[in-house]
């Protein structure tokens, strides 16, 4: 069933509610048919009816067509075995295989080890000396209800890997073989689809459930059987779950409830404050137009500005034509050029070319000349140079040599203090360690002692307290926790008041064994007994009110009785020294009870002698029953073993309270010595690692200035020793100059000769020219001479020339300059228009135009004034945006919350409705189910003339039932334990095959359920599975046997399964080893 927990709830419901609906149906059916007519179950001729039955179909999914095994548990390969549709025997003896197959099975399908009752891990699966075990199942899927028959097909085959190390693996094919998946989750699916259930008794019988549930006597027993096959119990555990959903969701309504007071509080004080805003807005909404205004003003006295500017640039353009004109009329009289002027132009190019090349000559001579002085005094240097190499290089490296053995003596001296220094800091970080480790142990070994001190203090209470109530012994929270389990009892919480504490409810026949008794019973003296486990469970919520962070008195379970065990044959009989039991004085048979059953008291002998003990216990043989042994001093004795007690007086059972007290003030004031001692150490090695603290500063301080000391002669030396020969640097430095100088006079005479070529050139040209020059100026000679008339008038020519070029050039500024102011003038209109248009644009964008009458600066004052006025208001409301969004946010967290509360409200009672529905059905099913299951028991017992009833108590979950192996009423029903082994099991059987009928399953298997029952018994109980069988064409039927079925039909429907003996030639199985090995690790 725990698959199923793990199902989505709607899944589930939606399942229950089907199967719900099926079985009111089957019960209306069987309502109308009498127990004494028996007409449901089949002829008594098995083979007869097993031959003739045709009218049913097999199932057609969920069957399990054929298992295999390789390495599983002891065996290498079993398999396959194909199963048939209806009935399979599995026949072998003891160690061949048949508990393996049904332990496959169950893990195969995703069950637990524990479940299998083989092993508590799957590597205890894998057989010895092998790395991994498989196992591998087919399953029917075919017909309507098969699972994802498009992607399986006919059959869904199921493979698992155990590897040596315990992990499983799941590979789930199709027909053919076809990889589908690999997940865990997908194999559940099918299971459930398929209503397969491993770890339902009912659907999978193993070995050691078959032993138990055949031998099983409880009531409460029988009715979780019921419970958990018809999957009630799931039900109920599921609407217990849904409950406490249900309860903590309405603590959360009022805590909901709680916080909507708060929030609405909080949402009408920011209403008031959002609602206080009103004048606020107002000035916002006069700030707004006055800014609005304020745009437009702006712009209006930028368009003003601008029109004056565009009306003075057309005036000034205007004024542009007279210069003009002007210009033109001066410009015109100046005509005179001279053609002399351009050829002295000429003449005077070449001149100032010629000089630029004869200055280029001479300044690379004059380099060259440089050069040349440049080469000898480098040559003279080299010279002397090596000739002072020669004298002064021994003397410098004698004394640099000198000076580096100084400085490594020096070295020397400061490594060695630092390495004196560095054992100092180490031992003085040891002492320190070594003071605070010593500190530690100190402080923990007074913790220790605090502890064990209060612990003392707290049983010296106990036992002051315990002079006028002996109770108080066992705890202060003791009367306090018997008086609630008496007001639980008096108002009927439990079925049978619990009983303890045990040590309370048992007297000392002899005082002196007062340890020995408590060491034997240290884990029962503070124990309760309770009758059942619902008893149980209330007590553990008396005891968490009382114990909340305390150690909880322990709870033992187990049936009340009015009379002692029968320990007659169990007991230890010696004629000298008594048991735990014997030596007790135990008013209550359930105390003795459960503490024979916890601690096996009648096998424990109490000696008081150690060495006494010692004899009768470890030489020779141990007295027959006898287990182990205590002596006065509370010490353990075995038959090979001997443990030492490590208390000295005993806690619960000493009669001298007076003595105890005495003891434990003495023991505590000692205590108290031992930790002021304990203290005044705690000082003093707090005093040692503060000295031992101090001398690590002062050394770590010597250790970094000797450090400093030691890094300037390093230093210096390593300079020293990287010095080389500065004569031959600077030798090698000259010798590389004096040869680029060579190189750049090589140069410089290349330059020098292309300079003289052009200079050449030069000067010839200039020759040319001034030819030219000199015969047009000998041309203007002998015309000046023939026109001397005329000189008179050309001066005056002259004069107007030069005249008219002043008026010229004067009208030319005058028109430049009024250019120029025309151009300013555009320039700033330009500009002031792209403001004009920038400031309409924003304009624009704030507000459409409006008619503006007053001047920015008059709305510039009034803006101000009103900001100053909102700020002042702000200030003393708070930010207006902030208040806005404090009061929104206040009324939807109000809404909201109100809303989910609301909602919560409606869920809780639609789901209580449910619940309340969803109980009654459950109720009524179950009882339908009870109807059911006993009408088939009576109808099972019927035909081999058995008689018998079944009671169902569902207040207090209980089954009882009755059988009588006689007809009719010659004699009254007697309870199953009255019955013989043979008819106590086959009246199990019966209810077993009960369930069957009202329990659905795909197929169902049980293993040795016959082993323990008579041949007469057996027989019945064959035939009546194989009736069932007969009329359950759809289910599959897995019987495993180790017993003979010669008897048995043989036709199409029952298959015999013979499997091989086992191999005897190993003795051990390597099982009981590894689970030890498991237990241990």
């Amino acid at each position: 069933m725990s698959k199923r927990k793990h199902r989505s709830s709607d899944e589930s419901n939606h399942k229950r509610a089907r199967s719900e609906q099926v079985e009111d149906d089957e019960e209306d059916n069987q309502d109308m048919v009498r127990p004494s007519q028996a007409t449901l179950l089949p002829a008594p001729s098995a083979t007869a009816e097993i031959a003739t039955t045709r009218f049913q179909t097999s199932g057609e999914v969920g069957l399990v067509e054929s298992i295999f095994l390789r390495n599983f548990m002891c065996h290498s390969l079993l398999g396959p075995y194909p199963f048939g549709d209806n009935v399979n025997f599995v026949i072998g003896n003891n160690g061949s295989g048949k508990s393996a197959i049904l332990t496959a099975l169950i893990v195969g399908l995703g069950g637990k080890a524990t479940s299998t009752n083989r092993g508590s891990s799957l590597k205890g699966f894998v057989k010895e000396g092998e790395s991994s075990a498989d196992v591998s199942i087919t399953l029917r899927n075919r017909g309507q209800d098969a699972y994802k028959p498009e992607v399986f097909g006919p059959a869904i085959i199921v493979e698992l890997r155990i590897s040596r190390e315990g992990l499983r693996t799941f590979k789930l094919k199709s027909k053919m073989g076809q990889l589908v998946s690999t997940k865990k989750e997908e194999l559940v699916s099918i299971l459930d689809h398929f209503n397969i259930q491993v770890d339902n008794p009912v659907s999978m019988l193993t070995q050691e459930m078959s032993k138990h549930f055949l031998h099983s006597k409880g009531e409460g027993d029988k009715y979780k059987f019921f419970m958990k096959a018809t999957q009630l119990e799931q039900m109920k555990e599921d609407y217990t779950y849904i409950m406490k959903t249900k309860t903590i969701t309405e603590n959360n309504i009022k805590t909901h409830e709680e916080c909507l007071y708060d929030l609405k509080r909080k949402y009408l004080e920011k209403e008031d404050k959002y609602q206080s805003l009103a004048s606020l807005d107002e000035m916002h909404t006069k700030l707004e137009e006055l800014q609005h205004q304020m745009a437009w003003a702006l712009v209006a006295e930028m368009e003003k500005e601008v029109k004056p500017m565009g009306e003075r640039i057309v005036g000034q353009e205007k004024a542009t034509i007279k210069y003009d004109q002007k210009v033109e009329e001066w410009k015109a009289k100046v005509q005179l050029q001279p053609q002399c002027a351009e050829l002295k132009s000429q003449v005077q190019d070449c001149d100032k070319a010629c000089k630029a090349a004869e200055a280029s000559v001479h300044r690379i001579k004059t380099n060259l000349r440089d050069l040349e002085k440049d080469k000898e005094q480098l040559t003279k240097r080299i010279d002397e140079l090596k000739h002072s190499i020669s004298h002064s290089k021994a003397a410098d490296t004698q004394e640099r040599m000198e000076r580096i053995g100084r400085l490594q003596e020096e070295l020397a001296a400061l490594n060695q203090q630092d390495s004196t220094l560095s054992q100092q800091i180490n031992q003085f970080q040891q002492a320190v360690a070594r003071g605070q480790e010593e500190l530690g142990r100190i402080e923990r070994e007074v913790q220790e002692l605090n502890k064990a001190m209060e612990f003392k203090r707290q049983t010296l209470r106990g036992l002051v307290a315990s002079r006028t109530d002996r109770i108080k012994r066992f705890g202060e929270q003791m009367p306090n926790l018997l008086a609630a389990i008496d007001e639980a009892s008096r108002r009927g919480h439990f079925k049978k008041k619990p009983i303890g504490p045990l040590g309370y409810c048992i007297r000392l026949k002899d005082p002196e064994l007062a340890l020995a008794v408590e060491s034997c019973l240290t884990g029962q003296m503070m124990a309760f007994c309770c009758d059942n486990y619902k008893d149980e469970k209330t007590l553990q919520g008396l005891l968490s009110r009382h114990y909340d962070n305390l150690k909880r008195p322990n709870i033992i379970v187990s049936e009340f009785s009015n009379s002692l065990y029968n320990i007659s044959e169990k007991a230890v009989q010696h004629p000298e020294y008594p048991t735990v039991l014997q030596a007790l004085e135990i008013q209550e048979p359930v105390v003795a009870n459960c503490l024979i059953d916890m601690r096996r008291i009648e096998t424990v002998l109490l000696i008081k002698s150690n060495l006494d003990a010692r004899q009768v216990m470890q030489q020779g043989q141990p007295p027959e029953n006898c287990q182990e042994a205590f002596t006065m001093d509370g010490d353990q004795v075995y038959a090979k073993r001997y443990y030492s007690c490590v208390h000295k007086r005993a806690q619960f059972l000493s009669r001298d309270v007076e003595v105890e007290i005495r003891h434990l003030d003495t023991e505590i004031a000692n205590q108290k010595a031992q930790v002021e001692h304990f203290q005044q150490q705690v000082q003093v090695a707090k005093g040692d690692i503060r000295h031992n603290d101090a001398r690590l500063k002062r050394a770590y301080e010597d250790s970094k200035r000797a450090k400093g000391k030691f890094r300037k002669p390093q230093l210096e030396m390593s300079d020293l020793q990287n010095v080389e020969e500065p004569q031959s640097e600077d030798l090698r430095t000259l010798e590389e100059e004096l040869q680029e100088i060579c190189k750049k006079i090589g140069g410089a005479w290349k330059e020098s000769e292309v300079a003289q070529q052009q200079a050449s050139q030069l000067k010839t040209a200039l020759e040319e020219a001034e030819i030219k020059y000199k015969q047009h100026k000998d041309i203007i000679s002998s015309v000046t001479e023939e026109a001397d008339p005329i000189m008179d008038e050309l001066s005056k020519t002259d004069q107007e020339v030069e005249k008219s070029k002043h008026h010229k050039k004067h009208y030319e500024e005058r028109r430049k300059a009024h250019v120029a102011e025309i151009q300013k003038l555009k320039a700033d209109l330009n500009t002031n228009e792209k403001e004009l248009t920038a400031s309409i644009e924003k304009a624009t964008a704030i507000c459409p135009r409006v008619e503006v009458k007053r001047t920015a600066k008059s709305l510039d004052s009034e803006i101000s004034r009103l900001k100053q006025k909102i700020s002042t208001q702000q200030n003393q409301y708070g930010d207006r945006d902030e208040i806005i969004r404090q009061y929104q946010e206040a009324l939807d967290n109000y809404k909201n919350i109100a809303l989910e509360v609301k909602n919560l409200k409606k869920f809780i009672s639609f789901l209580s409705k449910i619940m309340n529905d969803r109980h009654k059905v459950y109720t009524k099913m179950r009882m339908y189910l009870s109807v059911r299951c006993k009408y088939y028991f009576k109808s099972m017992l019927f035909k081999p003339g058995y008689s018998g009833n079944m009671t169902f108590d569902h207040k207090n979950e209980t089954l009882a039932i009755s059988v009588q192996p006689g007809e009719g009423d010659k004699a009254a029903f007697n309870d199953m334990r009255s019955l013989s082994g043979g008819e106590r099991s086959f009246s199990t059987v019966c209810f077993m095959l009960s369930l069957w009928t009202i329990a659905e399953a795909p197929f169902r298997c049980l293993d040795e359920f016959d082993v323990y029952m008579d041949m007469v018994n057996r027989d019945k109980s064959l035939k009546l599975i194989l009736q069932i069988a007969a009329h359950q064409r759809s289910g599959q039927f897995i019987f495993l046997t180790p017993q003979n079925v010669s008897s048995l039909p043989h036709n199409n429907l029952i298959q015999f399964h013979h499997l091989d003996d086992p191999d005897r030639t190993s003795t051990v199985l390597p099982f009981g080893q590894r689970n030890q090995e498991e237990v241990e690790g």
